[in-house]
């Protein structure tokens, strides 16, 4: 997993199959934010929330710019840069916790 001080991009697999994408400083914050339905209005009712994806970068501009780009792209193009992401092993078992 990645550090939670950096500016990240994550995504988080809904419990309808939707994909959300976000940024943050503090992952586990924002984490926590999106499971107490406090954070955005999309993951709201969406829950049990699974987070697929993470990407550090060490401006946030540079996160901003990949989040943006990331929100306009089709289901499916995420879908392909998820299982890449998972093929090499770059989560955490979900038992790891």
């Amino acid at each position: 997993m990645e550090k939670s001080s950096s500016h990240l991009v994550y995504m988080l697999r809904c419990k309808d199959g939707s994909i959300y994408t976000g940024y943050t400083n503090d992952l586990d914050r924002r984490l926590q934010l999106h499971n107490a339905g406090k954070a955005a209005k999309y993951t709201r009712g969406r829950g049990p929330l699974q987070l697929v994806f993470t990407r550090s970068f060490s401006t946030k501009q540079e996160a901003m710019r990949f989040e943006y780009r990331m929100k306009k792209r089709k289901k499916i193009e995420k879908e392909i840069l998820i299982n890449s992401y998972l093929e090499k092993g770059r989560m955490a078992s979900e038992n790891t916790k």
